[in-house]
């Protein structure tokens, strides 16, 4: 006897939609979705070639996700920002290729007129991971259980962020920055960094991811002037403006270039500024 509860039909031509799920006929669906069982797509919802929608998954709003991306059981993508000021603005959510989305994630769209949540490509968001309004999310981040972060938050690539934490709106998190679990995260995270405690407090650099992502086998990287400009710019007596001026002056690589610009915009009055390092 056939099983039609979990048959997949093709009411979407290209696409395959199980029978217990909804998917609005104004919904865009490219060649090779699944919609699992019990999921539901709203009418404003694009979803890319080959992506893959789970059991009781939600997607809504104005949103677009890319190719090839698995969305696991439970995943909410698009509704409303948890944030007083939304008066019910027509926002989206951006999604790229490539990303995994474990159980029980939600991403949230932003909060006034034409704001976006934005994630880039070949992320991993792991269970109970929760994107707040507005926030920015670029390539190659791996967010482990149970991270929460709030609105505004913008993560660099290739960031990764232990489990069990939360992250204060407006944080930014640098390009390879590492954060151990558990750590209150309410000050920015600069690149190459590795953060950890509570509260939250700069270790050093993260040398090995620095070497997993090859840096170290790259002739124009320096890890030696990246040290001393960290040690400069963190456990010298100067204080941070005036240790930034030295370093420049000083003569950077562009790897510590993108130290300095980063902490030159997060020591700007419109940022929380840089995480104080461990004494």
């Amino acid at each position: 006897m056939e099983n039609k509860n979990t048959e997949l039909n093709s009411s979407f031509s290209v696409s395959k939609v199980h029978p217990s799920a909804y998917v609005d006929p104004n919904a865009e669906l490219r060649n090779g979705v699944i919609i699992s069982q019990g999921a539901i797509v709203g009418p404003e919802v694009v979803i890319g070639e080959g992506t893959q929608i789970g059991p009781n998954a939600v997607i809504t709003g104005r949103t677009k996700i890319g190719n090839n991306n698995k969305i696991f059981p439970n995943v909410f993508i698009g509704l409303d920002p948890q944030d007083l000021k939304y008066k019910g603005a027509s926002t989206e959510v951006i999604i790229g290729d490539n990303n995994t989305f474990r159980e029980c994630v939600t991403i949230n769209k932003a909060t006034d007129e034409g704001e976006k949540t934005i994630i880039g490509n070949n992320n991993l968001l792991m269970a109970y991971t929760h994107i707040g309004h507005n926030c920015e999310l670029g390539n190659g981040i791996i967010l482990s259980n149970s991270v929460q972060v709030a609105g505004h938050v913008k993560v660099e690539d290739k960031a990764i962020i232990g489990g069990c934490l939360g992250i204060h709106q407006f944080v930014h998190i640098g390009y390879l920055a590492m954060i151990g679990g558990m750590t209150r995260v309410d000050r920015d995270v600069p690149p190459f960094c590795l953060a950890e405690g509570h509260p939250g407090r700069l270790r050093g650099l993260n040398r090995i991811g620095i070497k997993r992502n090859g840096l170290t086998e790259n002739k124009d990287f320096d890890l030696k002037l990246l040290q001393s400009t960290w040690n400069l710019l963190f456990k010298s007596d100067h204080v941070i403006s005036d240790a930034l001026d030295m370093a420049i002056k000083g003569g950077l690589d562009s790897s510590s270039a993108k130290l300095c610009d980063f902490l030159k915009e997060s020591i700007s009055k419109e940022r929380r500024g840089p995480m104080p390092s461990i004494n």
